[in-house]
């Protein structure tokens, strides 16, 4: 706050009769105001206050003694809404008046404005009050403090709760509008499962035949039926002599396989794998390989490699000699389930439904036929023709010399794995629903169906021309099928799941793999009894022979490749 001037008399301190006229005066202009009384001044809508009395001042004047005595004095009341502003100044009439309009008014008339008496700029006195910084109100203090405290939060809790509240709602209702959609989304893929379902057996009322079938019952083929260059192949290679050559894999390289009726009576190649050498197989021959997953292993014993599938669609090309993936190929971004040599040619199926051929380190051909993941894949004695095995309960065979789709097979069944018998004119496909389903090759007759106790998991034809070997999903022993009896004469139980069978060239031995370990059994032509040569803790998910059988070639899921030999 800025000064103030009080305008206090000076007839105080004139002598008495000065001061007896200046009460006589204030007397007429206050009528009916007695000394000691109270007299309330209307200033701007401002009540002031004055009191009349002859003791001492209770608070001194500015510029004078507070010991001085006086004949009267006034002491101001103001109220507590009155706020006077700065230099404002009072005279002895208890006018309180603007320092700068009153001392202009002087000037220009010499008078009070109020009492119109004589006035002059030394008959104002400056009133000073201290600058006083208006304190905050305490809070949580006192019980009304507290209750607007409470009702502050309580307000702020209700709107957090009522936003909560519309944000519940609208959750609400996107998850309802999501759960409709995904709803919706089932309802059109049940009907397009549907209507595919219903296209399948529409075209598979189309059978297509480059002979009449004699036996069995023709499946249903949906596409035209193998060339007449590939019959004549097969029915070559069914009528090849039986006789040796040198080099059983040069034989496969040239595509001159010796297959007849006298396969049976052959001998046994001077330099194959014996019995007493299987017992000396040990495993320290092992190499990390860069894939996990791995599902596939194919040997090229004659050219000394290895393909090796991995989850992502990568197949690696193992040089046996180097101990190293020296090429590595591409089939795309999905699990490889199957891998196969066809001469110099490498094959890989994938989980996406796609066949690839790779010829020198590049893709020559690449097949989609499937609706679906493709379990397995077989090669054909003569080398021309591929087949694949799906489940889309279809088999597809391929023409290996124009890198084109010969025929595709619907069956009744998803199959899981394949095999071509030695001789070529019979295929095997296992089935989902139990079934080994016997194909004529030509004619795509279903010849016979051999039932087993569940989903099959693996086949392999015995180079005897007479036996099939088979393990179910889950199993722990596998069935050995007499063809001619349409019936198993040998069961071999190893005590854990089977996941690979393989037999070699002679028909002598039969590699089992399994995630718990690899078996070999041998039978005796001799003695016509069954034996175990080897058994190892070695896992395997995918089992090969190497060249004469002197090795074995594991492959288990962590991609840990284990070669097997004599020690």
């Amino acid at each position: 706050m800025g000064g103030r001037h009080m305008a206090n008399t000076r007839a105080e301190y004139e002598p008495a009769k000065q001061k007896e006229k200046v009460k006589a005066e204030r007397n007429v202009h206050s009528p009916g105001i007695e000394p000691g009384a109270r007299r309330n001044i209307d200033i701007c809508g401002c009540q002031l206050a004055t009191t009349d009395f002859t003791t001492k001042p209770r608070m001194p004047f500015l510029g004078r003694s507070s010991s001085s005595p006086c004949s009267f004095k006034k002491e101001w009341y103001v109220n507590r809404d009155l706020e006077l502003g700065q230099n404002d100044s009072f005279n002895d009439t208890g006018n309180v008046f603007e320092k700068r309009l009153i001392e202009a008014y002087i000037t220009e008339n010499g008078r009070d404005p109020v009492t119109d008496e004589e006035l002059s700029s030394d008959d104002l006195v400056e009133l000073k009050t201290a600058r006083i910084v208006r304190p905050r109100p305490p809070t949580l203090t006192s019980i009304p403090s507290l209750l607007s405290v409470f009702q502050n939060e309580w307000d702020a809790l209700a709107l957090e709760t009522y936003t909560l509240r519309q944000q519940l709602i609208q959750t609400r209702q996107e998850l309802s509008t999501a759960l409709y959609q995904h709803d919706a989304a089932v309802r059109v893929i049940a009907r397009l499962s549907r209507e595919r379902d219903e296209a399948r057996e529409a075209l598979s009322g189309i059978s297509v035949h480059k002979g009449p079938a004699t036996n069995g019952d023709a499946m249903q083929v949906d596409r035209p039926g193998l060339s007449d260059e590939l019959i004549a192949n097969i029915e070559a290679t069914q009528a090849r002599s039986g006789r040796h050559a040198d080099n059983f894999f040069e034989i496969h390289i040239t595509d001159s396989i010796r297959l007849s009726k006298t396969r049976r009576k052959r001998p046994v190649p001077a330099d194959w794998v014996t019995a007493d050498a299987l017992n000396s197989f040990t495993s320290n021959d092992k190499f990390n390989t860069p894939y996990t997953n791995a599902r596939s292993l194919a040997v090229n014993a004659p050219c000394d490699t290895l393909l090796l599938g991995s989850s992502d669609g990568k197949i690696g090309v193992y040089s046996i000699t180097e101990k190293a993936i020296t090429e590595e190929l591409n089939a795309g971004p999905a699990q490889i389930t199957d891998t196969l040599w066809v001469g110099a040619k490498a094959v890989a199926s994938t989980s996406t439904g796609n066949v690839k051929i790779f010829e020198s380190g590049r893709e020559v051909a690449g097949f989609s036929g499937h609706a679906g993941e493709v379990t397995a894949l077989a090669s054909h004695p003569c080398g021309d023709i591929l087949a694949s095995v799906g489940i889309d309960k279809s088999y597809i065979f391929y023409d290996l010399t124009s890198n084109t789709v010969a025929t595709q097979v619907l069956t009744d069944a998803a199959l899981t794995a394949a095999g071509f018998h030695p001789d070529g004119h019979l295929f095997a496909a296992g089935g989902a629903d139990g079934q080994i389903k016997m194909f004529d090759v030509k004619t795509a007759t279903n010849a016979a169906n051999f039932e087993s106790t569940g989903s099959i998991e693996a086949i392999s034809f015995s180079e005897n021309g007479t036996w099939l070997a088979s393990a179910a999903k889950g199993s722990t022993s596998v069935s050995v099928w007499d063809l001619r009896k349409a019936a198993v004469i040998h069961t071999i139980e190893i005590g854990s799941s089977i996941l690979a069978l393989e037999w070699e060239y002679t028909g002598q031995f039969l590699a089992i793999a399994g995630p718990s370990g690899l078996v070999v059994q041998q039978y005796s032509k001799s003695s016509k009894e069954w034996s175990e040569p080897l058994k190892s803790a070695v896992p395997s998910l995918a089992v090969g022979w190497g060249l004469n059988a002197s090795s074995i070639y594991c492959l288990d899921a962590e991609g840990l490749l284990t070669t097997l030999i004599p020690q």
